[in-house]
């Protein structure tokens, strides 16, 4: 599964992207989050308060209920505001 971060999201994580294999039971966006915040560090800061994260499924704006699939690309980034 391939990860992308944006932004603040990609500051605190340390890179923009990554490959990995989730562990067994994440089937949802908010599992593989709750995973990524497990690790620690920048992970743990940047996915400590999942209302100020946005994802989207294979480029596709989704929420943490989502499923996921082996092969899926999710991006996590933060709320995006316009004028």
């Amino acid at each position: 599964m391939k990860l992308v971060y944006f932004a603040w999201v990609k500051q605190k994580v340390g890179r923009g992207e990554e490959a990995v294999d989730l562990p067994d039971g994440a089937k949802t966006v908010g599992d593989v989050a709750a995973w990524l915040k497990s690790r620690g560090g920048g992970y743990a800061e940047a996915f400590a308060d999942l209302k100020r994260v946005r994802v989207a499924v294979n480029q596709e704006h989704s929420d943490l209920s989502a499923p996921v699939r082996p092969g899926d690309e999710i991006a996590f980034f933060p709320p995006v505001t316009g004028g």
